[in-house]
Order: C-alpha cells, then structure tokens, then sequence
C-alpha cells in the first residue's frame, strides 16, 4: 500500500473517531456519508425528524474543517433566497453581490422536498455545474462543494416530491434508521449532563482531522485504489439489469454506473483496502439504486419495494471470484 493511501485511511480513521463522540450508532450511515464527500458528490439524507441528520452534517463539516450552512425549505422559499443577488450599493452608486448560502463547502437543504421545483432546480443547476449564475454572471462555487438535503418519509402532505430526473444528481440516498435500544439508552443518559450531542459539538471536545484545503489532495488518492476488470463488468451488469427487470419501469441510467464505481473505490478505502471486492460493490448497490429505479404501478400495489427488486438482481448476477 503506497504512502498516500495509508494518510487517507488514517484521516478517515481519525474522522470516524471525532464523529462519533457526537452521532451515537449510525456507523453505516456515517461510512455513506464518507463515500459521498470522498467522492466530490451528493447525498439525499431520509430520516424521522430528531434522528440527527442535520447534526451529522454539522459535525462532519467541523471534522473536516469546512465552512457549513443551512437553508430550511419552504414554499415561499425563492431561488434568490439560496444563490444569492445582486443590491444597489448607494455609497459606492454600483450593484453589489450578495452571495446567498449555497456559497459554502457543507450545505444542508433541509426538507428539501418543500419547495417549489423552481427553487428546487436553483439547488441542483449549483450541485451538476459547481457554478451559480446571477444576472448574467457565473459565480464558481467553493471546491468542496457538497449538499446533504434531507427528506422527511412520514409526511408528504404540502411537499413537491423530487421528480426521478433531478433524484439522479444524488450519488447516494443515505437512509437513517431509529436508533437500536442500547443507543437510544446512551442517548438519553448524556443529555442527564453536559454532554449531550450538541453540547459537545458545541463546546469544542471534536477536533477538526484536516483542513479544508486538504479535502482535494485525499479525493485525489482514491486513484490508487485497484479495481479489476471483472469487477467494473459486474456492476455494468447490476446497472444494465435494472433496465430489462419485469418489475421496474424506469432503471438507472449511465449517471448511477459512474455513482457505483466511485463509490466502490471510497467504500473500499474506508474498509482499509487498496482494492475493491464484489463485497464492496454490493454494499453499496442499494444507496445508489434505490432512489433512481421507477416501478412499475402492478408491482407496487402488491406492496413490492425498491429494496427487494435490487436484492432479486443481485441475485441474478453472477459474483466475481
């Protein structure tokens, strides 16, 4: 193993460490959540209001020695209000920019699905070019760009779903379960003291591992990790298979065979390894697939889920050895 990969697994050892003296359970929410910033790319967070999605952001944003903000979605919201505009200056008799919160390395789109889709595609015109552009004018935005926008799965009512086309700018759908009873147990026993979650982002315990100029130079050792031929035509499979499946109507498409190698090669590395296993690949088929594969209207009736359809074609592909 080459000296660049032992930094970058040692960074990310020390990230997980630091996090998790905030995000209690979640280990593989939390390794999900590595992938996408290894990557460059953007994670759709599901979860139950109070499960901790935007603390986990927070945190990782202090970890990693990135800028973070916030913007919570609502109806009213408009795309001005999240790139920004430009205001009359009368001293100065000239317009200046005012830049809006999407000018930041860590953005959390809370509730995202609660803006109209004009303010919605402001978002993700950002998250594809990286650039905002503003009365003619093209803005770059920071290097580390990433958006964590989240959606609540108990309550639809007055909300603009994502249309499946804009779902595909996410390279994950990290989901986040209810905490097991252990977990929860811990949870409330700290917030008896002074170190609750909160508290203790807040008060300074978690140490940032890296700055943020750093973040481009680890993405870059993701190059050495090894990928074999075969492995790169089993999930070609994977991908292609959900095109032809009796159960779905609309597969995944070039995008999410780009999302599953990349997202090998990070899973990889956070597992330690210089090279990708068919184990790797298959641990994260499902946070890229699910939220791009369309049903069909029969299946869905008969209550068949995303989840089971990508477990029935993994079985169907022959795995590597």
């Amino acid at each position: 193993m080459n000296a660049n990969l032992e930094k970058l697994m040692a960074v990310l050892e020390n990230v997980r460490r630091e996090v998790r003296k905030v995000i209690i359970g979640q280990n593989d929410v939390l390794d999900h959540a590595l992938v996408v910033i290894l990557t460059g790319q953007h994670a759709l967070i599901e979860g139950v209001p109070g499960i901790a999605k935007t603390l986990l952001a927070r945190t990782l944003a202090h970890v990693l020695g990135c800028e973070f903000m916030r913007i919570q979605f609502t109806p009213d919201l408009m795309p001005a209000d999240i790139t920004g505009t430009n205001v009359f200056n009368l001293q100065r008799n000239e317009f200046t920019l005012v830049k809006g919160p999407v000018f930041t390395s860590f953005l959390l789109a809370d509730e995202i699905n609660r803006a109209p889709a004009k303010t919605q595609s402001a978002l993700l015109q950002a998250m594809q070019e990286r650039v905002v552009t503003i009365d003619r004018v093209t803005h770059a935005l920071p290097a580390n760009f990433t958006v964590f926008a989240t959606q609540n799965p108990i309550e639809y009512e007055g909300t603009y779903p994502l249309p499946e086309a804009q779902k595909d700018r996410f390279m994950l759908k990290i989901v986040m379960p209810s905490p097991g009873r252990e977990d929860e147990l811990a949870l409330a026993q700290r917030m008896l003291g002074t170190d609750s979650p909160e508290q203790t982002l807040e008060r300074g315990a978690v140490e940032a591992c890296v700055a943020a100029s750093d973040l481009v130079e680890l993405r870059l050792c993701l190059n050495d990790v090894l990928i074999r031929e075969e492995l790169i035509a089993y999930l070609v499979d994977i991908v292609r298979k959900t095109r032809a499946h009796e159960s779905v109507l609309v597969g995944a498409g070039p995008r999410a065979t780009q999302a599953l190698l990349l997202a090998g090669r990070a899973h990889a590395a956070i597992g330690g390894r210089d090279f990708v296993t068919p184990d790797d690949i298959r641990a994260m088929v499902l946070p890229v697939l699910e939220h791009r594969l369309i049903l069909r209207p029969e299946f869905e009736i008969e209550g068949l889920g995303t989840g089971e359809v990508v477990q029935k074609i993994l079985g169907d592909i022959p795995v590597p050895r």
